[in-house]
């Protein structure tokens, strides 16, 4: 009897396959591109064959490799098949999503979807971490990047990065809006692991790079603390959209930060059998045009 190849080449191989490519198939397994590539490197010895061509700028399959994906592919196919089949939930959908997305937007949004789907079973993956869609089992995702995300995935556009400046009120309330470079400068800043204060500061022509002030693990931590009067955050401006109309935040500049790094809803694209995976993304696009 034949030993089999080691599983974690296999995957490595599968996904490579996917996308031709070690980056996108290591951002899909959730592990860095190099263990990808080492893994493939080992199945290659273990079978004794080449499977990839390494390109300048991706790779293509040899002969012996193509033969191989197909049925690689096919048995995992399978394997994923046979899972859904022991543990059926055709009502339930996995979305991942970074923690302040979950916090500053989808929970508050959550009462809709929960009047409008009452029979779908929504479920959270809040994470920094990128999730797999085969390795961790969701069914869709909300990524800021730029496209292209993967062959295998169907992207929609959510929102455009729109960074902007906030405080509360009543941090503010001893200066005229907008506010003038020099109390800018002057004022406590919000930092999250995003460090946009520099850029920020440097559309303003304000030496201070903003390197002082209360730093925070993630936007959402500091969005809270602007609320709260401890500072300016840099937020993204949908996720402050509710606070902003109710007057708890104030945008306090008129400069904004914009770039390539959109937040973009993926979804595999055997996923369009799913009615329920349907549902949610239709109505994740309808509430992010509102």
């Amino acid at each position: 009897m034949s030993q089999l190849p080691p599983l974690n080449g296999l995957r490595a191989f599968e996904m490579a396959g996917r996308f031709l490519n070690f980056r996108a198939a290591a951002d899909e397994l959730g592990v860095t591109q190099g263990a990808v590539a080492q893994q493939v490197r080992q199945l290659e010895t273990h079978l004794g064959v080449p499977l990839f061509e390494r390109l300048s700028k991706g790779l293509a399959f040899t002969s012996a490799g193509r033969s191989y994906h197909v049925n690689v592919a096919a048995a995992f196919e399978a394997l994923r098949s046979a899972t859904d089949q022991l543990k059926p939930e055709p009502g339930k959908v996995l979305v991942s999503v970074t923690p302040t997305f979950a916090a500053k937007w989808l929970i508050p949004n959550l009462p809709d979807f929960s009047a409008k789907h009452p029979d779908i079973d929504l479920r959270i993956l809040a994470t920094k971490k990128v999730s797999s869609f085969h390795g961790d089992g969701i069914d869709l995702a909300v990524r800021q990047g730029k496209p292209p995300f993967g062959a295998s995935l169907d992207a929609h556009l959510l929102f455009r990065q729109e960074v902007i400046a906030v405080a509360a009120p009543s941090l503010v309330s001893e200066h005229t809006l907008p506010v003038s470079p020099q109390a800018m400068s002057s004022m406590p800043k919000l930092h999250d692991a995003h460090d946009l204060w520099p850029e920020f500061l440097g559309l303003l022509n304000i030496e201070d790079r903003g390197g002082r002030g209360l730093r925070l693990s993630q936007t959402s931590l500091a969005v809270d603390a602007a609320l709260f009067g401890q500072g300016v955050a840099l937020v993204s401006r949908f996720l402050v959209a509710a606070e902003l109309e109710a007057k708890r935040l104030v945008q306090i500049t008129p400069q904004k930060l914009t770039g390539e790094q959109d937040f973009y809803l993926l979804a595999t694209r055997k996923s369009k059998q799913n009615s329920a995976i349907d549902s949610v993304v239709a109505w994740l696009l309808e509430r992010a045009e509102r």
